[in-house]
């Protein structure tokens, strides 16, 4: 395992967590994106978010970013499929702190379709769902913010409250930001990174080897 990959046992779970996105999720050159864009870098996070390790990092350092702001919720969702792996490390880490401290809160998880089954219950969100219930939406990257702002739509429908909005990294589009907190109406939106904070760990690591 070259140094640059070796994990830094005094570090954060954030901190790790961007020295693992910066290895294997981060890559430099002529991309286009979902939204029709141009970009000179891509971030697959989902590399990282579906990894061992860097699942369990995902699942912590959300945790800790949501006890940093003092966010009280009972679950936690997102639209599928960029969020599936970041809500089940999510409630997977909660149950871990759970069984550390039985009075830290339990974050039971959901996912929401793009669009409702066409059999069965023809629901919308799988997993938990209850009305009144204070939740998080979670995404892995927020560009135009539009599948973030999907998953708020589709968890106020169906009677939720949503307590906050994490991403895991921002691209600091023009709109993006602005649309995704218009759409929380109050609700506080939270990066864990922006995509500056990736593309300087990747170059940093790039210099070292």
């Amino acid at each position: 395992m070259p140094a640059s990959a070796a994990p830094q046992l005094d570090a954060t779970y954030k901190q790790q967590l961007l020295a693992l996105l910066a290895r294997i999720s981060f890559r430099l050159g002529n991309f286009t994106l979902s939204s029709g864009a141009t970009s000179d870098y891509y971030i697959d996070c989902r590399t990282t978010t579906l990894h061992a390790e860097g699942g369990r990092l995902t699942g912590h350092a959300v945790l800790e970013l949501l006890a940093e702001h003092d966010i009280e919720a009972e679950a936690v969702g997102g639209l599928t499929m960029g969020a599936d792996p970041i809500v089940c490390n999510v409630a997977t880490a909660s149950a871990w702190h759970a069984q550390v401290d039985p009075e830290s809160p339990l974050l039971h998880g959901f996912l929401v379709r793009k669009a409702e089954k066409a059999h069965g219950t023809g629901r919308r969100i799988e997993g938990f769902c209850r009305e009144g219930a204070r939740v998080v939406i979670v995404d892995d990257v927020c560009t135009t913010g539009a599948s973030t702002i999907n998953a708020i739509a589709a968890a106020r429908e169906s009677g939720m409250i949503v307590a906050a909005v994490v991403c895991l990294v921002e691209r600091q589009e023009a709109a993006g930001r602005p649309a995704v907190e218009a759409a929380a109406a109050g609700a506080p939106f939270f990066a864990l990174f922006t995509a500056n904070d990736v593309r300087a760990e990747h170059i940093r690591q790039q210099q070292v080897r």
